[in-house]
This record gives C-alpha cells, structure tokens and sequence, in this order.
C-alpha cells in the first residue's frame, strides 16, 4: 500500500516538474518577453552577477534548505527489507539518484532561471506558478497548489512508513518500548504508525505556536537538516565498522561504495562545515541550538529504560 501511494504521488510531482522544464525551455526558444519586458533567455542564468550575485555567503546560506531537500534520502536503503529482489533493484534505486537530481532540480531551476531573471523572483510568490502564469495558464495557482498537496502527502506517506518501521526493528532488538514490535493482523507495525501520525500533528501545531509561517518552516527545516545529518553521519559510521569488522563480507559485495571510507571521512567534514554555516544566520542558529535538547530527551529516556531492565534482570536472580 505504501507503494502504491507514493507511486501515484511521485508520479503527479514528476508530471508538473517535466511540465515546468519543458515550458521553461521552450519559452527560451521562442524568445519570449514577459509583459515587463523581460526576454526568457539562458544568459538570465549568468547574467546580473553570475552565478554567485552575493559572493560566497549567498551561496553558503542555501546549504540548509538544500539538505533538508535530501531528508528522506536513506530510505533507499531502508526499502532492502520490502523488495523482492534487492540485488537487482536497490543498486538501480541507487545509481538513478544522480539523473534524478539533475531532472528534477537542476533543469527546473535553470528553466524557472532562464525566465524570469534571480533578481525578479520574489519570496512571497511561487515560481513554479509564476511560469505557468507567463506560459498562459490561468489555472497555473490552482495545479500548483493541488502538486504541493500531494507532495507534502507523499513527503507524510514517506515520513509514517520509515518512522513505523524503524520504531519496529528497534523494539525488536530492544532498544524501543516492545508495544511497537507488534504486529496488526496486515503484518503492519500499527502503534507506530499511530504514534508516528501524533507527530505530524504536533508538527502541524507548530504553526499556532510560532505565528511567522516563515519563522517555523525555517525552524523545521533546520532542525530536520541537523538531525538527519546526525542519522546519516550514524549510517557512515556503521559502514567504517562494517569494513573494520568483515573485511571479508565486504570483499564478497557485488555492490561497493564508491570512494569507500575516504568518501566517509569527506562526508562527516561536509557535515560539520554545514553545522558551522548554520550558524552563521539567526534564523538557522535557533534552531540549531533547539537541537540538543532532543538528544538530551533522547538519552535521558534510553537511560531509564537501561538502569529499568537492569533492576529487573536484578529481581529475577
């Protein structure tokens, strides 16, 4: 069912991107000039500056949004235990990562860029819509609008499935509260689903208590940045003690990292430089302050539970 979900989900926020790209570029061709005068042209991409209009600063303080934009990403791997054939499918998910950055983020940035000049882009306003709109599509807001909805489901639909099952391997290894190692009678791990449903609701009451939509999406998405930089920096750890430990295992992989525990180490400093553009802006350091309280929380709880199964193993000798 998750599947199936996010097949349909992926595929209206496909549609809309390739949508976006096509009209952009062929706007370009045709030369068009917008009702201020504006050309569509490919030198709108360098022009005003270059490419870095602000300097280096400009560009460094994009780096969060853009690693929020891969949150999620892991879950290539975490699919290994749902497909049928993970040999096949996994390095194929995997190696068509890079083709789809370049599709989906690279050209639809360049074709909303090569329209409408950096400078004329405003914050309050969707470019996606605002192409649409110059390409003559009155209803432009309105697709858009029902796109976005159906890729913030699809970010959810993601968000329940992972959470669920992450919640059920480490109850199962007993590292969670065992209530979320069962079972509904459809094999799904149901408390966590549930639970991971009350979170998205607390999230979503997130808006009531910081009244600047802005402020609180920068809040989220700096904090779900730091964190899942935390869980990726855990996954290339465990790969470095993966090598350490079976050398031989590793050896006998059909499918090995490229780059192997070099490209580890060049990952960890890309994340602690990251950490450090945070920061850098008021609006990010917040929050990048805010995060230690939820590790704290975190090993506060896992202790209980620790010194609670100790006094218990203690009361059955």
């Amino acid at each position: 069912m998750f599947g199936e979900l996010e097949f349909w989900f992926a595929l209206i926020k496909i549609v809309a991107i390739i949508a976006l790209v096509v009209v952009g570029f062929a706007l370009v061709s045709w030369g068009f000039r917008s009702p201020a005068g504006n050309k569509a042209s490919l030198a709108n991409l360098w022009s005003d500056g270059g490419f870095f209009p602000h300097g280096l600063s400009g560009f460094f303080a994009g780096f969060q949004i853009a690693v929020f934009a891969f949150v999620g990403i892991e879950l290539v791997g975490t699919t290994a235990a749902e497909t049928a054939d993970p040999r096949r499918n996994l390095p194929k998910a995997i190696n068509s990562i890079p083709v789809r950055i370049i599709i989906f983020y690279v050209l639809a940035l360049a074709a909303i860029m090569a329209v409408t000049p950096w400078r004329l882009v405003e914050a309050d306003k969707s470019p996606f819509v605002e192409l649409f709109v110059l390409a003559g599509v009155p209803a432009a807001a309105s697709l858009i609008n029902f796109v976005v909805l159906t890729s913030a489901t699809s970010s959810a639909n993601s968000g329940m499935f992972s959470t669920s099952r992450m919640l059920y391997g480490l109850a199962g290894e007993n590292h969670a509260p065992k209530p979320f190692a069962r079972l509904s009678k459809a094999a799904v791990p149901s408390l966590g689903l549930l639970f991971s449903c009350f979170c998205l609701l607390l999230g979503a009451a997130l808006i009531y208590l910081v009244p600047n939509l802005l402020t609180a999406f920068t809040l989220v998405t700096t904090l779900s940045a730091v964190l899942f930089m935390f869980v990726w920096s855990l996954i290339l750890c465990a790969y470095m003690a993966y090598r350490r430990k079976r050398p031989q295992q590793h050896a006998d992989s059909t499918y090995k990292m490229p780059g192997g525990v070099f490209m580890c180490w060049v990952c960890l400093a890309f994340f602690a430089f990251v950490l450090v553009l945070l920061c850098l802006q008021s609006d990010t350091r917040a929050a990048l302050l805010a995060s230690p309280v939820w590790f704290v929380l975190l090993g506060v709880v896992y202790a209980w539970k620790r010194r609670r199964e100790r006094a218990l193993v203690r009361l059955r000798e």
